[in-house]
């Protein structure tokens, strides 16, 4: 979301994450874990929640491999900073079984580059960035195929890796590297894919987009982003009005402007995502990965 194999990406140490242990039957007060709190369009939602008698603290990560364990030991009520086929994986390699509630949005990975003003510019040889969690590796990859720049063995999939690309018959080198600095590393490559929070943070306007996958494909069904809780809180009532607040027309419009108009707002139900996501657990388990 890989050098590394996922199955050892995915095996996080639970060391303490910085946050108050507790669990949702200890408090009022709703804590979900996000990788981009410092938005505003979370203060208009906290807004929308208060008035409905929920109270939510935002609990910040920069670390994508953070936030799940922490809502696994009852740290986090919910989180929300994933999509559907990152939590798959995640369940699958650490046993565990948390739960989407809720969909948010699809948003389009796409490729970055602060030098060329398209993938036909970028010369034989060139360097692109990707990031390296399995999810987001394997999808950064299905992008550069789709935009001539790669060739993948086997015509790829949702669990390629770097070992899959086929170098003899790419144009790029390609390296894998923490999400987080995919953005910072464009000064020294021709082309990065880059995460849509992190495109954010560092001001990457839509004009240095040079190739995106589709988010209204029926591909995209497993990068639907969500709220996840545990499966024992799937049916809160606060937890599954929060997920409707999401989507009340001032929170997403205030998304809209902080994260920009490429992404797609989705609310396929809760059991439809649940359905997916345990049938993309399975698929993690057969893919040998």
């Amino acid at each position: 979301m890989r050098l590394k194999r996922l199955a050892l990406l995915l095996v996080v140490p639970l060391f303490a994450l910085g946050v108050a242990a507790c669990g949702s039957d200890d408090s009022d007060t709703v804590k979900i874990g996000v990788a981009d709190a410092s938005e505003s369009y979370w203060n208009v939602f906290k807004e929308k929640a208060s008035d409905e008698g929920i109270d939510v603290e935002l609990v910040n990560f920069t670390d994508y491999n953070q936030p799940n364990p922490a809502l696994a030991e009852g740290e986090l009520q919910l989180n929300e900073f994933q999509h559907l086929l990152y939590l798959a994986t995640y369940n699958a390699k650490n046993n565990q079984n948390l739960v989407p509630i809720g969909a948010t949005a699809v948003y389009p990975l796409p490729l970055y580059s602060t030098k060329h003003a398209s993938v036909d510019e970028i010369p034989q040889g060139g360097s692109v960035v990707i990031p390296n969690d399995p999810t987001n590796q394997a999808r950064g990859l299905l992008v550069l195929q789709q935009a001539g720049l790669i060739s993948l063995k086997n015509g790829g999939n949702a669990f390629s890796t770097l070992a899959d690309i086929d170098e003899g018959a790419s144009k790029v080198k390609v390296t894998a590297v923490d999400a987080g600095q995919t953005a910072q590393s464009l000064d020294s490559v021709d082309a990065a894919i880059v995460n849509n929070n992190y495109a954010t943070s560092a001001n990457l306007g839509a004009d240095k987009v040079i190739a995106q996958d589709d988010p209204n494909s029926d591909i995209a069904k497993p990068y639907i982003n969500a709220f996840v809780a545990q499966d024992k809180d799937k049916n809160n009532a606060d937890y599954l009005k929060l997920t409707e607040i999401y989507h009340d027309p001032e929170v997403e419009a205030a998304a809209k402007k902080d994260l920009g108009d490429s992404g797609v707002f989705k609310t396929n139900p809760p059991t439809e995502l649940q359905e997916l996501t345990k049938e993309l657990e399975a698929q993690v388990n057969t893919s040998g990965a």
